[in-house]
């Protein structure tokens, strides 16, 4: 067992500033805005004091719903230091699923940006809450959110019942230090900090509760995987609202004194100029990220030689493009991450120094302190190395649980505490692990159990394909049958046929797609998870499958 951080987030910050005072920690190219961490620090501190005199008290739910604005990383801070939660919400959410998460949250306070991309939030809250326009700042009364009493703008001048941000350092002038110490010394890092709700692939979101020790240890053994350090400068374009964001980036920097550059909001040319101008050694992404990098038409242009890791991660990593990110990119020790939001998030890593071969077909082997087993998905049976079953994971790293869902909590989280992540995987006898498929997006074809994954990874091999997801769709006679959604290189024709004849002879007749479909883009998360399940609808609509859906689930 290796040593475990024994800090709350906010004691984090404090001992990191104290160590590396005049290191850059968060920098915004754009903005021309850099803090080092001692004034990081300093200003978490007038910000969290400025929370209490708003009236926040510890255990209070405060969401935020941002691109990835300094405010974002100050607040994750600023809440910690006095044991208010942070529940993030989705910066792609609309309506009726702002008020699901302010109401299933129980949050007194909301944090808002203007908007993202076609979405207004000042609108969007305001048709929510349409008593917030005439309401006093800070004094709203709602009858749909009873719990909501404030509203804080991001950015300028509040819109009409809100308060904002830039008044909140002046609310804490009449808090003492003494007071916030008291509140500082209150706190146990076994408490839950921070609330995310899981990405909505499949069901409704549920509320993630994560302490500080499940992220403070988490980011840590992340960063050591990377071999972070105080020199190291990352650029962290996936958003804050997603453990990506706020625990492989701000996290596993925060825990080595590493410089966090973040981009608000992702594209291509955003990231590829902050690399190059503020020389960062690490980048983080989503293989749909890294592969607009690599496609832009300006790569070539940029210089990425200070670059050396990073993580690709959210969705399975193609093998040709990890291959492209180490040659094209410079980033000889990027690494593989795998896990999800209940388990903090990350239950496996690539490490720096494995051979190409593991970082390129592996989700790498579990982090430290952190156990795994692979399960029978029948019996619940542990299976020997090599055998395929549901991934399990068990330690400092699992939930709390799902707010206010007991019953989701104990089909999650058994009574032994192993957390079961719905995920397909296959270990080998040293403990690396390769993810075959989600359970639930497993196709059975004629009583043949195909998994997607193993065909995707096939088809990147295609020299036209850039991206590709592979799914199930009903069918009368076998019961599903293979869709392929292909995304095309720039430039290039491809028919459907050209894609099955580069299947037929080198993988197995049932595998081979039965449908293929061109595609610009995919249905996603705002955190980068393509929604198959929405493909699937997709195909199902356009391909009048209707009646053999309602055959098969008859």
């Amino acid at each position: 067992m290796e040593k475990a951080l024994h800090h709350t987030v906010g004691g984090l910050l404090e001992e990191i500033a104290g160590r590396f005072p005049g290191r850059d920690a968060l920098v915004y190219p754009d903005r021309e805005l850099r803090y080092t961490y001692s004034e990081l620090d300093a200003l978490c501190d007038r910000v969290a004091k400025g929370l209490l005199g708003l009236g926040i008290r510890k255990g209070d739910h405060l969401a935020i719903w941002a691109t990835n604005v300094p405010e974002w990383v100050i607040l994750q801070f600023a809440t910690a230091r006095i044991g208010a939660v942070l529940v993030t919400v989705n910066t792609n959410y609309k309506s009726a699923e702002l008020e699901y998460i302010l109401n299933q949250s129980d949050a007194t306070t909301l944090f808002l940006v203007q908007g993202f991309k076609d979405t207004d939030y000042v609108d969007t809250i305001s048709a929510v809450v349409p008593e917030l326009r005439t309401a006093a700042p800070g004094a709203l009364d709602c009858a749909k959110l009873p719990f909501l009493k404030n509203v804080v703008f991001i950015g300028g001048d509040a819109p009409a019942g809100m308060l904002s941000y830039e008044e909140l350092e002046g609310l804490g002038e009449n808090v003492s230090p003494d007071e916030l110490l008291r509140v500082k010394n209150s706190l146990d890092e076994h408490e839950v900090i921070n609330m995310q709700y899981t990405s909505g692939t499949t069901g409704f979101p549920k509320g993630v509760m994560l302490t500080h020790h499940n992220i403070v240890n988490n980011g840590y053994f992340i960063g050591e995987c990377m071999k972070l350090t105080e020199k190291d400068r990352l650029c962290i374009p996936v958003p804050f609202f997603h453990c990506f964001g706020c625990v492989l980036g701000v996290m596993a920097c925060v825990t080595h004194g590493t410089a966090m550059v973040p981009v608000e909001t992702f594209t291509p040319e955003a990231v590829l100029k902050t690399v190059q101008d503020e020389k960062c050694t690490g980048l983080h992404g989503v293989p749909t990220m890294f592969i607009a990098e690599l496609e832009h038409p300006t790569f070539p242009n940029y210089d990425l030689s200070s670059l050396r890791t990073g993580i690709m991660a959210g969705s399975p990593c193609p093998i040709e493009v990890m291959k492209r990110v180490i040659r094209d990119m410079n980033a000889s020790e990027i690494t593989i991450a795998y896990g999800q939001t209940e388990s903090s998030p990350v239950i496996t890593q690539t490490r720096t120094d494995d051979p190409i071969e593991l970082r390129v077909s592996t989700v790498g082997r579990v982090l430290p302190n952190v156990e795994v087993k692979i399960v029978d998905i029948e019996t619940g049976k542990t299976l020997p190395s090599g055998k395929q079953g549901e991934l399990c994971t068990r330690g400092y790293l699992v939930m709390k649980g799902y707010y206010k869902m007991l019953e989701e909590t104990s089909r999650a989280i058994d009574s032994e505490g192993w957390l079961h992540t719905g995920d397909l995987a296959v270990m080998d006898e040293n403990g690396y692990c390769k993810i075959t498929g989600r359970i639930k997006n497993m196709i059975i074809r004629g009583g043949e159990n195909i998994y997607p994954r193993e065909i995707e990874e096939f088809l990147y091999a295609h020299p036209k394909v850039a991206d590709v997801q592979v799914y199930g769709v009903p069918d009368r006679r076998y019961g599903e049958q293979v869709m392929a959604a292909v995304k095309l290189k720039d430039g290039v024709a491809c028919t459907e046929e050209e894609i099955r004849d580069f299947c037929r002879g080198r993988i197995a007749n049932y595998k081979v797609p039965f449908y293929v479909k061109f595609v610009d883009e995919y249905p996603m998360t705002a955190s980068g998870k393509i929604q198959k399940f929405k493909l699937r609808e997709m195909a199902i609509r356009e391909l009048l499958l209707e009646e053999e859906e309602a055959v098969k689930t008859a």
